[in-house]
């Protein structure tokens, strides 16, 4: 079982996370933050990752620090689990159409990371969430997880069906980088290591 376990407290945020990267889709989500537990159950469900995430955090400050440690403990749990990464594809990506939206997203488990993000909200809240947070969270991602992790809106819509997009976008993307593949001997790299 490919899982990673993070417990994160700070100050700000109290986190226990549980990631099996090959799971079903199961997922207990609580965050405190509504639209952002729908965002991770989308993320979970279309990468069938059995996800486990409660957080307490300082929601009478604002959503910043609940959304970006639980991008870092999201992060750090995909690195565990991937370990070594041998037999595993490496990259992944999706396209990915929800109504009027099309969100594209791409990931390389290379150890390096990196966030393209190409998207700016017109749109200031969705729910409870501060769409200036989607960005701080998959920056929270890649870093912790050592990838490359590009997110481009092809075409632009609600900003509902946009955050959904990128979020089950990813979830896409994870598990086909994820993936085994037999043809690969030991990890996809000329270098011989990620």
């Amino acid at each position: 079982m490919r899982e990673g376990i993070v417990k994160r407290t700070t100050k700000e945020t109290d986190i226990d996370l549980r990631l099996n990267l090959d799971g079903s889709g199961s997922r207990e989500i609580f965050t405190g933050i509504g639209f952002f537990d729908h965002m991770l159950e989308g993320f979970a469900k279309h990468g069938f990752f059995d996800l486990s995430c409660k957080v307490k955090g300082d929601l009478q400050v604002d959503g910043h620090h609940t959304v970006e440690d639980t991008g870092i403990a999201l992060g750090t749990a995909i690195d565990q689990a991937v370990g070594d990464k041998a037999g595993i594809r490496r990259y992944g990506y999706f396209v990915l159409p929800m109504d009027e939206v099309l969100v594209l997203c791409a990931v390389d488990l290379c150890g390096r990371p990196y966030l393209g993000f190409e998207y700016e909200y017109r749109t200031p809240m969705i729910g409870a969430l501060d769409t200036e947070l989607v960005h701080e969270f998959f920056y929270a991602v890649s870093y912790s997880a050592k990838m490359n992790l590009h997110i481009k809106v092809l075409s632009d819509g609600n900003a509902h069906h946009v955050t959904e997009a990128m979020f089950k976008a990813f979830g896409k993307a994870l598990d086909m980088a994820t993936g085994y593949d037999a043809r690969v001997d030991g990890v996809l790299s000329t270098k011989g290591s990620l």
